[in-house]
Order: C-alpha cells, then structure tokens, then sequence
C-alpha cells in the first residue's frame, strides 16, 4: 500500500468518528428529532443556576430538559418552560423546585409528584414552585444569629 492510501484510509477513518461523535452528542442532548413529549411552565421568584438545558428530575431520574427561560415583564418573575420525555403523566397538583446537587453542586429542576387523579396537559404551568436558595444568604443568616 502506498502512502497516498494510507494516509485517505486513515482521513475515512477520522472522517467517521469525527461523525460518529457528532452524532452521538446530538443524541445525547436530545438534539435530533422532534419532542413529542409533554412541555410544561412554571413561575419562580429566583431561579438562580438554571439555563436552558438543564435537568429537569423526579426522584433522581432525568425525565427532560429546561428548553426557555425568559423573566414575565408583568410579575418580574423567572419563566421557565421545559419538555419532558413521552408518556409520563405528571398530576396536576404536582409542585416544581429549583434544587441542587449537594453543596457545591449544578442546580436542576426538581419535580415533586402530587397525589391528583387529574393529570397536566402540555402546555399547562405549574402552580406550587420554589425557587433556589443562595447559599451566601443563608450563611449570612446563620452568622449573624449567633451574635
């Protein structure tokens, strides 16, 4: 085999792993394809940490992604609308928390399960929320209630 092939051999080769881990990154962003699942919305007072892609979990489990986030010119309040995965059926009593990984962990979205029959249908916002919590306040808190 000459050089000239090798080097095109090896060109391929690079060629479709540059591609494979394109597509592999796009899938696992959830970029390829349409999302037919649920989109939801919900109304924080903060929502400090959360971008769109961000986590949206129930009990640990990732069940989608925050896809917008824009502040309500009328409340001043942070909107964040995010899709979830197909057929979960979320009762509209549901609450929704803004949460983090540990103490110096990412920030995602929490969605606590309430015990409704009746279920949210896309498009529908959450009523029950609570937004982050900064750290920094919450040490100010506690040094000045020692003095």
């Amino acid at each position: 085999m000459s050089n000239s092939k090798i080097e095109t051999a090896v060109g391929g080769i690079v060629l479709l792993a540059a591609i494979g881990f394109i597509l592999y990154v796009a899938n696992a962003t959830n970029s390829v394809g349409g999302n037919s699942g649920l989109t939801l919305k919900a109304s924080f007072r903060s929502a400090d940490g959360i971008t769109a892609g961000t986590d949206v979990r129930m009990a640990g489990v990732k069940i989608g992604t925050v896809t917008d986030m824009r502040l309500d010119s009328e409340s001043f309040r942070a909107e964040i609308i995010f899709s979830l995965r197909e057929n979960l059926e979320i009762p509209d009593d549901s609450g929704v928390a803004v949460s983090q990984d540990g103490l110096l962990g990412g920030s995602f979205v929490e969605i606590i399960p309430g015990g409704s029959e009746f279920k949210l249908k896309d498009g529908e916002e959450f009523l029950d929320t609570q937004g982050s919590v900064s750290l920094v306040s919450l040490l100010l808190k506690f040094v000045s209630s020692g003095k």
